[in-house]
């Protein structure tokens, strides 16, 4: 959970001292295929239960801590974008899908205008006052992060409640599936409920999005808190974000035998936080040049004659990788509007030479990922998040995914890279109160 490790390729975000732990549902599998060799131990791939229910972990933090049980525990799901990336800053269309991983936060009152909050593995806990939720970033590090949702809802208007707080989580750091957005959610729900507030749900992803932009300095799109908000079991989130309108479109991969894996490629962030500000700046000057509030506003139409009026082949690269992935996006709804799943794969196939070629955002490890899986039979495969790193996700046989894992294991074996880990994931349901 950990927010600031949660993306950092795709938001710039400062590190956090707070660790992921491994799932209790799905399993998170650490993958060495050579025989008589083990990987080597890491915390995110330990074997499933190693740490016990992420909300039996929060309500003990709690315990332990402050010496007496929560009101109240609040859950909120990691991410997996589907398709459509790089898209949302450009007021574009995604679809991304919940995970069931979680970040849980014990709470309950506490007199007064002050918060504390801990961490299963932060160490010492974080005590913050009105002073230092009165302008931004003045909480460092990944407490900071909790101080900006009590920000943002003061700066809304809302009185917020005083609070103490334990966090625990499964979702991984720095494998671009939204711990950061898991971390604001839970948050926000618990002192929405604790302090009685009138915020409508519809709201929250845009002040947990303020929190995170504005308080910590990371620049996210909407998908991420919307996301990990608003996510339906059984469904993807057809996201508009201009409008931020959702339509909730069936995925259900079980009814078809098929499976998401998700692939951590646990390639080391290279160049991350210059890169993503270069291509937002890229997609904003092209928005300028062509006269339009966003590159969602050109259509694939009115590509060839975009193009013919950028300046330099790079801009014309960052804008056809725009264009092409939100009509990506349009093809993917309809197909599964119509209960045709399987002929995705090619779109997320086309989604990862777009990021690969044209965005520029892919490295050798998720690059191997995705052929390897794909050589191993997987429908389709793609990189998810922001790039440099992070997740590769591939659509497969139920039945096939260990086997396409074992294939990817192998592929950074012989290229000597760092052994991947993998779950396969079911799309589960949004921010709740346990």
């Amino acid at each position: 959970m950990g927010a600031a490790q949660a993306d950092p390729a795709r938001h710039g975000r400062r590190r956090l001292g707070l660790l992921p732990h491994p799932p209790a549902d799905p399993a998170v599998t650490a993958l060495d295929p050579r025989p008589g060799t083990a990987a080597a131990p890491d915390p995110a791939a330990a074997p499933v239960g190693a740490r016990g229910d992420v909300a039996d972990r929060a309500t003990a933090a709690f315990r332990t801590g402050y010496g007496e049980p929560p009101a109240g525990r609040w859950a909120a799901p990691g991410r997996v974008n589907l398709i459509g990336e790089h898209t949302d800053y450009n007021d574009g269309y995604v679809l991304p899908f919940a995970l069931p991983l979680r970040t849980v936060v014990a709470a309950a009152p506490q007199p007064g205008t002050t918060w504390t909050v801990r961490s299963e593995l932060a160490g010492e806990p974080v005590t913050f006052g009105v002073d230092q939720v009165t302008g931004a970033g003045r909480v460092p590090g990944w407490a900071g992060y909790v101080a900006g949702v009590v920000w943002a809802l003061r700066a809304a208007g809302h009185p917020v409640p005083g609070a103490r707080l334990a966090i625990a989580s499964d979702v991984p750091l720095g494998a671009g599936l939204s711990s950061s957005a898991a971390l604001e959610a839970a948050v926000l729900a618990a002192l929405v409920d604790l302090g009685g507030l009138d915020l409508p749900a519809d709201a929250r992803p845009r002040l947990a999005q303020r929190a995170e932009n504005e308080y910590v300095g990371a620049p996210t799109g909407i998908m991420d808190q919307s996301a990990v908000i608003r996510c339906r079991a059984g469904h993807a989130l057809f996201l508009d974000c201009r409008t931020e309108a959702v339509d909730h479109i069936p995925f259900d991969l079980a009814a078809d035998g098929l499976a998401v894996l998700v692939v951590d490629s646990r390639a080391p962030h290279r160049h991350a936080d210059g890169e993503y500000a270069a291509r937002r700046a890229a997609c904003e000057r092209a928005a300028r040049v062509l006269g339009v509030p966003a590159l969602r506003d050109v259509g694939v139409a009115d590509l060839a004659d975009a193009l013919d009026r950028l300046p330099d082949d790079e801009t014309r690269r960052r804008l056809r990788h725009v264009v092409t992935e939100n009509q990506r996006v349009l093809d993917t709804v309809d197909l599964l509007r119509a209960d045709r799943i399987r002929e995705i794969g090619p779109l997320l196939t086309a989604s990862h030479a777009s990021m690969r070629d044209d965005f520029e955002i892919t490295v050798p490890e998720v690059d191997t990922a995705v052929e390897a899986a794909l050589a191993a039979g997987a429908l389709g495969a793609r990189m998810t998040g922001g790039g440099f790193g992070g997740c590769v996700l591939a659509l497969v046989d139920a039945a096939a995914a260990d086997s396409v894992a074992a294939a990817v294991a192998t592929a950074y074996a012989a290229r000597g890279f760092t052994a991947p880990a993998h779950f396969t994931a079911l799309p589960t349901h949004g921010t709740t109160q346990l």
